[in-house]
């Protein structure tokens, strides 16, 4: 059975955290960044590792099966492969800007020069909203093209907005696009059973990142109120103590919000209360 071809991002902000999760979900990762590709026979897979903007390419046209790139280089490249997973991380948001006071709505892009490095997500946001207006590929620092006459506004991942500050610009109208890590495949393709199992071992480890196992004491009469608090994923592990009118109660809460849940179940009685880490799940 040949194994599960994986495109994983070279560099950038994707990758050390792209490969941070494969090594959480048990796959094998270089050690060396000049390394193009790796084998993991154990798991019947094969890691490629290109660039972020190539891995839709790859994957879309079936050289590979799946890959992990940005929301943006997928819709920028319209490439044949599909987003089957949001990944949680290198989140940004893909604005219009342009000289402060120049523009407060995208209608007024109209038969303007637009300058940019994603052509593909331009283009097809400015059809979809009937405005006809000049898009120019700018690779690095769009900033300046205003400045230096190429454009009259540009369109640009914004994370603080510092950069378009200190370059005299401002955004305007809503995101084109809110973008963030995902898992992609080929649009048509019949993936290797091999699929599911990657499918379930990062979903796991997506879980257990943003959950805690919580585990406390507590009188046996506080019960449904310290189960209202921590339902768990399924239900909460209620076992009885040596202690008499007492239970341990188990169950796995939100990592966000769990200091403050921890508060509440003090304050209705629980005792020995404890938060610890889930390296991985299945559920």
């Amino acid at each position: 059975m040949p194994p599960l071809k994986i495109a994983v991002p070279n560099k950038g902000a994707l990758s050390q955290t792209a490969s941070d999760l494969l090594s959480e979900a048990g796959y094998r990762q270089r050690h060396d960044s000049k390394q193009l590709a790796l084998s993991d026979p154990d798991n019947g897979v094969e890691f490629f590792y290109l660039r972020p903007r190539d891995i839709a390419v790859y994957v879309g046209e079936g050289q590979l099966d799946i890959g992990i790139t940005g929301r943006d280089l997928l819709m920028d490249s319209r490439a044949s492969a599909d987003e089957v997973r949001a990944l949680g991380f290198a989140r940004s948001t893909f604005r219009y800007a342009g000289p402060i006071g120049a523009f407060a709505k995208i209608d007024e892009l109209d038969g303007k020069r637009i300058a940019t490095s994603y052509v593909g997500i331009v283009e097809d946001h400015l059809a979809a909203h009937g405005i006809d207006a000049t898009v120019t590929r700018l690779d690095g620092a769009v900033e300046t093209s205003i400045q230096l006459g190429v454009a009259d506004a540009i369109a640009d991942v914004v994370e603080t907005g510092s950069t378009l500050r200190a370059a005299g610009l401002e955004t305007f109208g809503e995101p084109l696009l809110a973008s963030e890590a995902v898992l992609i495949a080929r649009r048509d393709g019949e993936l290797p059973a091999e699929f599911e199992v990657f499918r379930r071992r990062v979903e796991g480890v997506l879980v257990a990142r943003s959950y805690v196992m919580m585990d406390y004491d507590i009188k046996s009469e506080q019960v449904t109120a310290a189960v209202e608090l921590t339902p768990g994923f399924e239900s909460p592990t209620v076992s009885p103590l040596h202690r008499e009118g007492w239970v341990a109660v188990r169950a796995m809460v939100p990592r966000v919000g769990a200091q403050r849940l921890m508060d509440e179940l003090y304050a209705i009685g629980a005792r020995g209360i404890l938060l610890t880490d889930i390296h991985a799940c299945r559920l």
